[in-house]
C-alpha cells in the first residue's frame, strides 16, 4: 500500500486526512477486486474530511495552496505526490495525471509514483487499464514485484480482460505480502476467490500458489508429488438425463473438514468413461499448505453440471468413492445419483 509523503512545509491536518482517505480508498480499494471503476470515487463535495470539522471547501483551498506552491517549487517531489492524490480522490483526474507525470519526471525509479500514474491515466481514459496504465503498472512492478497497488491494478486489468489465471497471480502475491489482519489482504483473498471460481467455470487448470518471492515454495513443490487417480463412469440409468456436451467435474476434498476442491478437472459427458490424475497443479490455489499432499484422505466425486457451473446444483448428476489416502490409484467413481 502507498504510503502518505511527508513534507515540512506541507499543509494543515485536512489536507492530510484526505490523503489518507485517498490511499485507503483509492489505493488499494475495491475497484481492482470486483473491477468496479466505480468505486475509486472520492468523497461527496459536501463530505468533511475528519472529526476536525474540516470542510471540502477548506479543502479544496489547501489544494490549490499546494498547488500554487508548487509553482515556485517545481522540484518538490513529495509536494507533486501529495497533490496528484488529492486531485484524484477529489475526482479531478486530468490534473491528477498531470501532477504524477511530474512526480514520475522527478522520481522515474518509484514504484509508488507509477501506479499513481497508472490510476490517474486509468480514470482519464474512461477508467480502463488497458493501453498506457498498464505500461506504468508493468514499470512499477520490474522495479517492485511486490507492489500492493502496482499487483492490485494488474490483477484488475487481467479479471477485466478475463484472464483469470492471471488475475489470481497478481491478487494471491497482494495476499502473502500482507499481514494476516490486513482488510486490504481479506479484499484480495476475496478476488483470488472470485477470479478462481470463474477460471474453473470456464475449465481453466489453476496454478500453484507462488510464495511472496516469485519462487515456488517447498511446501508447493512437495504438494504437486502428489495426486489420486481412476476412472469415472456413468451409471446406464442415467445416461438419457444427459447430452454429450455436459459439463463434468472431477474433483478431489479432503475426506474430514471443509467440502472446498483440493483439485479439479473438467471434462464433458462425451469423455466418459474417463480416466483422470488429480494433483495440486489443478488445485484451487488455497495456498501452499491446503493441498493434496496435506490431506491424509481424501474424497473423489464426479458430478454432471447442466448449467456448467462449478457450484452444485439441484439436479446435477453426482458419484463419490469411498475416502481413499493421497496416492491412491485405481479409484473408481461412478455417476449414478440425482442431487
Amino acid at each position: 500500500m502507498t504510503t502518505l509523503p511527508s513534507d515540512d512545509r506541507r499543509p494543515g491536518r485536512g489536507l492530510l486526512l484526505l490523503v489518507s482517505a485517498f490511499v485507503l480508498l483509492v489505493g488499494v480499494g475495491g475497484y481492482w477486486m470486483q473491477g468496479r471503476p466505480d468505486a475509486l470515487q472520492g468523497p461527496p463535495a459536501t463530505e468533511e474530511a475528519g472529526n476536525d470539522g474540516v470542510s471540502q471547501e477548506q479543502i479544496n483551498a489547501m489544494v490549490e495552496s499546494l498547488a500554487a506552491r508548487l509553482k515556485q517549487q517545481p522540484d518538490d517531489a513529495k509536494g507533486w505526490a501529495m497533490l496528484g492524490r488529492s486531485y484524484l480522490v477529489m475526482g479531478r483526474h486530468a490534473e491528477a495525471k498531470e501532477a504524477l507525470q511530474v512526480l514520475v519526471r522527478l522520481q522515474p525509479n518509484d514504484p509508488n509514483a507509477l501506479a499513481d500514474l497508472a490510476d490517474a491515466a486509468a480514470m482519464v481514459q474512461g477508467r480502463s487499464l488497458q493501453g498506457e496504465p498498464m505500461q506504468w503498472v508493468q514499470r512499477a512492478l520490474k522495479i517492485d514485484p511486490q507492489h500492493v497497488k502496482a499487483l492490485a491494478l494488474a490483477g484488475t486489468d487481467a479479471f477485466a480482460r478475463k484472464d483469470y489465471l492471471q488475475a489470481v497471480r497478481y491478487w494471491q502475491t497482494i495476499t502473502q505480502v500482507e499481514p494476516a489482519d490486513s482488510p486490504i489482504r481479506q479484499q484480495a483473498q476475496a478476488g483470488v476467490e472470485e477470479a478462481r471460481k470463474l477460471a474453473a467455470e470456464g475449465g481453466a487448470v489453476m496454478p500453484v500458489p507462488q510464495a511472496a518471492n516469485g519462487s515456488a515454495s517447498a511446501a508447493a513443490k512437495s504438494a504437486s508429488k502428489a495426486s489420486v487417480s481412476g476412472t469415472v463412469t456413468l451409471s446406464a440409468a442415467l445416461r438419457a438425463k444427459v447430452s454429450p456436451e455436459d459439463t463434468v467435474f472431477i474433483f478431489a476434498r479432503a475426506a474430514e473438514g471443509g467440502r472446498m476442491p483440493l483439485a479439479i478437472l473438467r471434462k464433458q459427458v462425451k469423455d466418459l468413461p474417463a480416466t483422470f490424475t488429480l494433483d495440486d497443479s489443478m488445485g484451487m490455489g488455497q495456498g501452499p499448505n491446503q493441498g493434496l499432499a496435506q490431506a491424509q484422505k481424501v474424497v473423489v466425486g464426479a458430478r454432471v453440471s447442466k448449467s456448467g457451473q462449478a457450484m452444485p446444483q439441484p439436479g446435477d448428476l453426482e458419484g463419490f468413492s469411498v475416502a481413499v489416502p493421497v496416492g491412491q490409484t485405481g479409484i473408481q467413481v461412478e455417476i449414478s445419483t440425482v442431487k
